[in-house]
């Protein structure tokens, strides 16, 4: 019989990548549209509702930059 997986907890409150991932929360990686972002060179506007993850996406792509 194998152990249940520890349940992850939610990211409710969390604004940056490192402690995302340090607190072992659940994440959806969307680096991939990070970088498509990051490589089609033109500025956006990020006009959505409190609480929709604006803060944690300028954080992700901090961390991308940063390596």
């Amino acid at each position: 019989m194998t152990s249940p997986t520890p349940k992850r907890r939610l990211p409710i409150g969390i604004q940056t990548f490192a402690k995302l991932r340090e607190d072992n929360c659940y994440y959806v990686d969307k680096t991939g549209l990070a970088i498509d972002l990051i490589e089609s060179g033109s500025a956006f506007f990020l006009s959505r509702p409190r609480r929709f993850g604006k803060s944690l996406l300028v954080d992700t792509l901090k961390e991308l930059f940063e390596g």
